[in-house]
């Protein structure tokens, strides 16, 4: 059975601007992907912070021709109410973090990839960086 992992904005940020020292794990988690070896999966909220982040540097229709061949390495789940109430009610400090945590959590994604481990000290599931992943 292949991995499910959700991932974090701030690895999926660090492959498409290929921010270092960062680069090369996230890379290599989509390399992963791409191979069929494992599957990501990202908020909906993600797709919009990604395309924020990337148009502050180019273009909006080269931000959104970027998301879309990104897209087809990934799965995007939505968010609903539900995970908003979660959110909203939840500990975290970070109100981001806390979506993309009930993003993975209702999804049954048992593993969340991101560089802000702090910010997941509470979660019921694996928490980890990128690397940290690659080198299982």
């Amino acid at each position: 059975m292949k991995h499910k992992v959700f991932v974090d904005t701030d690895i999926i940020y660090d492959m498409l601007a290929e921010r270092q020292p960062h680069y090369q794990a996230a890379a290599k988690l989509f390399t992963l992907s791409d191979e069929g070896k494992i599957l990501i999966f990202i908020s909906a909220l993600t797709v919009a912070n990604i395309h924020y982040l990337i148009s502050k540097q180019l273009s909006s229709d080269e931000a959104k021709q970027i998301i879309r061949k990104f897209k087809l390495l990934v799965n995007i789940v939505p968010i609903n109410e539900k995970i908003i109430d979660l959110a909203l009610n939840s500990d975290f400090k970070d109100f981001e973090d806390a979506i993309q945590y009930y993003c993975a959590l209702e999804n049954d994604i048992e593993l969340l990839l991101t560089r802000n481990l702090k910010d997941y000290k509470k979660a019921q599931i694996s928490v980890m960086t990128a690397q940290d992943f690659i080198n299982l």
